[in-house]
């Protein structure tokens, strides 16, 4: 490895236009939103909408936050840590902006993780109240989830109505709605502005800290590098529980003073296609899972009024990329990112696409990549910059912050992430640290195996996992729903990506799905519990 690649790399700033980042030192989410309604027009009609009838301006978002915040108020106190167990829509974002504006702490519950992983995250930021709603609740067949997490109080949004009293109002609509900054507590740029959890398929899922710095310095340095404008309409099924969906999403398009339409769920593929051509989206974010459903569900001229389409949260399958550019003559930007920095930290952008890296490093992002013994290609990633955590909760210590901290010192954070990084700043990712097998004594990358198998059956799913072999140490198996896939077709295709044959799983397991989480990514730990004995 050169030392180049073992050293710090300076932010990739001669490459990006130099713009301060200055706009997060002084703003917290909710002035931030109080901000971008002074540039963009408070009163523009159809600033948001999700799937009820109406359109939602900058002012009426302050209004929903304003008044959520009030009514918070009356059941929380400062500082608490209150779990928001809501899907994508105008109100969950108004219990964002209210929460954090009260300085209350907005924890944002991934409602599809499973019961045993949600009571995991209540304990782990010692989440009393809950807030949710009876109506998602039911459709979303979650009531008895809710309903059996323990030392929680739910709050139902339907039953808080009542509540806002005439004084209330009075002060809504008298004072706070035309003095929004004076009527609620002045806030700190470095306060927990929401916490996150992440996905749990490495054990018990941890709290991840982010302070309004890290979150709208990530939206500055993302709107660095895509001109992003007033006239782009973004359409966002992915879950703001899951920080691609939250920041880049949701926060983003808002600040940027784009349309914005939030959908419930990714999964229903036709429905966002016809969303899609419906509202003429001109961005569109996704994972490669995704993103290959769309396509398959779309005919050509479905999507053509998309400008940028950007995926991320896990790796882009080449197939899903030439699809887009063969079917509707798109080019899929790629980035990567990790929910510790709030999330993006690279990206690739209109005239410096390069299929198969993940783009550069964001302006203000620092790297070290350091040596991985056994490891030939790259080294682990360590990043800081101005959009990392303020720390860590730990099921171990709930609630106790532990700040950024890696084998590069003080202040960074160790993505686990296998790279390369090349003269020109672009990042290539090899693979998770966690994803690797020793076989026959060769530290062997899951996701090549898996890459080899999406070469031998493109439309076809698959994941790959490691077990304990006597004879070579580790084996590899490859679970997927290719019914007619073979070890000779694998092996071919092995050879033809140029792959060592130890990459070769030794056997295939069929399946008829995947497991996936919200966000997309397969679920690595529930195909092993279900899948392999204990």
């Amino acid at each position: 490895m050169s030392e180049r690649d073992q050293s710090a790399v300076e932010p990739a700033g001669a490459t990006w236009p130099a713009q301060p980042l200055a706009f997060q030192a002084r703003h917290t989410l909710f002035t931030a939103l109080i901000e971008a309604g002074r540039q963009h027009g408070r009163l523009g009609a159809g600033q948001i909408e999700d799937m009820r009838p109406g359109h939602y301006s900058y002012r009426d978002l302050i209004k929903i936050s304003l008044a959520l915040g009030r009514l918070t108020c009356k059941l929380t106190q400062a500082g608490e840590h209150v779990g928001v167990f809501m899907p994508n829509m105008v109100s969950t974002l108004g219990l964002v902006f209210g929460l954090s504006a009260f300085r209350r702490i907005p924890c944002l519950l991934n409602y599809t993780a499973g019961p045993e992983l949600i009571q995991s995250a209540c304990e782990t930021a010692r989440i009393r109240t809950v807030l949710t709603s009876r109506a998602f609740l039911a459709k979303a067949n979650l009531t008895e989830v809710a309903g059996a997490l323990k030392g929680v109080e739910l709050v139902y949004l339907e039953d808080l109505r009542p509540r806002f009293n005439l004084i209330d109002k009075l002060w809504l609509m008298g004072f706070a709605l035309w003095w929004p900054k004076r009527a609620t507590p002045k806030g700190d740029p470095e306060a927990p502005a929401v916490v996150l959890f992440t996905s749990g398929t490495e054990g018990r899922p941890k709290g991840v800290v982010l302070a309004h710095r890290a979150i709208l310095a990530n939206i500055a340095q993302v709107r660095q590098a895509f001109p992003f404008s007033p006239e782009d309409r973004f359409l966002n099924a992915l879950p703001i529980f899951h920080s691609f969906g939250l920041t880049a999403g949701a926060l983003l398009p808002l600040m940027a003073g784009c349309r914005l339409l939030l959908y419930t769920s990714p999964l229903h593929y036709k429905t966002i296609v016809e969303l899609i051509r419906r509202d003429r989206s001109t961005v569109l974010l996704g994972t490669s899972t995704f993103l290959n459903q769309y396509a398959r569900c779309a005919e050509p001229g479905d999507l053509q009024s998309l400008r940028y389409v950007i995926a991320g949260a896990e790796k882009l399958a080449e197939p899903v990329r030439q699809c887009w550019r063969e079917k509707f003559g798109i080019d899929i930007y790629e980035g990567y990112g990790a929910t510790e920095m709030a999330p993006v930290l690279s990206v690739n952008v209109p005239g410096a696409n390069r299929p198969g890296s993940v783009g550069r490093l964001l302006p203000g992002v620092e790297a070290r990549v350091l040596p991985v013994p056994g490891i030939a290609r790259g080294g682990e990633l360590h990043v800081r910059g101005p959009n990392i955590m303020s720390g860590y909760y730990r099921p171990e210590a709930p609630a106790v912050l532990e700040p950024p901290r890696s084998a590069a010192g003080e202040g960074w954070h160790d993505t686990g992430d296998v790279v390369e990084l090349d003269a020109e700043g672009y990042v290539t990712i090899v693979g998770r640290l966690k994803r690797f097998a020793k076989v026959a004594g060769e530290m062997v990358c899951l996701e090549m195996t898996e890459a080899i198998a999406r070469a031998a059956s493109a439309e076809a799913r698959h994941a790959a996992l490691n077990v304990p072999d006597p004879a070579r140490g580790e084996a590899i198996i490859l679970f997927t729903t290719d019914s007619d896939l073979t070890r000779e077709q694998l092996a071919a295709a092995a050879r033809g990506l140029g792959y060592p044959e130890l990459a070769v799983p030794r056997q295939i397991e069929v399946v008829d799905d995947l497991p996936v989480l919200g966000s997309g990514k397969i679920d690595y730990l529930r195909l092993r519990h279900a899948k392999l004995p204990h």
